[in-house]
């Protein structure tokens, strides 16, 4: 078996294209047998278990950059998960390192670099963070989800930069009936639109908030709402369930949402963006303010420039901003349809399998 080492997580932005890679890895030659090393209080503490791939989660802290007195947490969890790493290698060398960004992937990335094993990145934002760029120069290829990151990095060569997009899970071919996903969430199965609103696993209370003033001032006529709340306000937002709105705690499967919609409002994040498009559904962009390095804002920036997205700052996303917007949209076909063609343009459904197969003609060449 050869091993590939997947590093990275704290988020799902930086878990989930690893095991969307690892998987594509597995089903292009079966002899690949995926790693994953996490952090133990990231997301993937939650999630891996629950996969086919064997792991380990060691303790890992970021840079704390506010509370630097913490940053003695950083170095001892450090110290600790490094020996942990040797013993790993040791037991079973990798044949390559994946580095899917976080804190949780500096350390391996480093060990690999100091050991001579081959590394390479998979960079999920238009900004890419600290960990991608500190690799970029020793990474074999790095993988963009926006090609507009690569002005940010510093590559071992020019070609090692390589625009493939984020790697999802892709819609299915040929793509659900339109007419009866509507109808599935009881929306007529044809006429109106519908727009799909969620603020990522989590939910946003601050979305959640707007949305709900918007529902009891009257939403535009024959639109209708899919709202995923996010488990922890469902019971706050829940009565708003109405023949017109659909409320639920969680979208899953979010296929069943993204069949119907016609267009969205959304967080930022490089996966739930990849995800829309990939179902060409054009998005209402609500960054969260507080995300690392504000990287969401830079998304939604630059996914407004390319034509792909509509861009509102948090602090500007009031009720009767949405409210105008949603109505600009319906009322302009030709304004939606143009949005629409902007998010089919930077879809990349088959990202997972484009860096699967280059992994692979990397190995091939070690």
């Amino acid at each position: 078996m050869t091993r590939i080492v997947f590093a990275g997580g704290g988020t799902g932005g930086h878990l989930y294209p690893g095991i969307a890679v690892a998987r594509a890895l597995v089903r292009g030659r079966p002899s690949i047998e995926p790693f994953f090393v996490g952090a133990e209080r990231g997301i993937e503490r939650d999630v891996l278990p629950n996969t086919e791939f064997p792991h380990v989660l060691l303790d890992l802290h970021p840079l704390y950059r506010q509370a630097v007195w913490n940053n003695w947490k950083t170095a001892a969890g450090a110290l600790t998960a490094w020996r942990r790493i040797g013993a790993l290698v040791d037991e079973h060398r990798p044949a390559l390192i994946v580095g899917t960004g976080g804190y949780a992937a500096g350390l391996v990335l480093a060990y690999g670099v100091v050991h001579r094993i081959p590394i390479v990145q998979q960079a999920g934002d238009s900004a890419p963070g600290l960990t991608a760029r500190a690799f970029s120069r020793w990474s074999r290829e790095i993988y963009l989800n926006f090609p507009e990151a690569a002005a940010s990095l510093t590559p071992h060569h020019p070609g090692s930069l390589i625009d493939t997009g984020a790697p999802i899970e892709p819609p299915p071919s040929p793509p659900p009936d339109r007419r009866a996903a509507r109808a599935q969430w009881g929306f007529p199965p044809a006429g109106g639109h519908i727009l799909l609103v969620y603020g990522g696993s989590q939910g946003s209370l601050a979305i959640n908030r707007v949305v709900a003033e918007w529902i009891d001032r009257g939403l535009p006529p024959e639109l209708y709402l899919i709202w995923g709340t996010g488990r922890a306000t469902y019971e706050q937002f829940k009565h708003c369930e109405g023949p017109s709105v659909r409320v639920r705690d969680y979208l899953a499967p979010i296929s069943a949402a993204y069949a119907a919609a016609d267009f969205a409002v959304a967080r930022a994040g490089a996966m739930t963006t990849a995800e829309l498009f990939a179902w060409k559904i054009p998005p209402i962009l609500v960054p969260l303010p507080t995300a690392a390095a504000d990287h969401q804002t830079t998304n939604a920036a630059t996914l407004e420039r390319a034509g792909a997205a509509v861009h509102i700052p948090q602090v500007q996303f009031t009720v009767e901003r949405l409210d105008g917007t949603v109505r600009r949209l319906i009322e302009r076909p030709s304004e939606l349809e143009r949005l629409a063609a902007g998010a089919a343009a930077r879809a990349r459904p088959s990202a997972a399998d484009e860096i699967a197969r280059r992994i692979l003609a990397l190995l091939d060449g070690l």
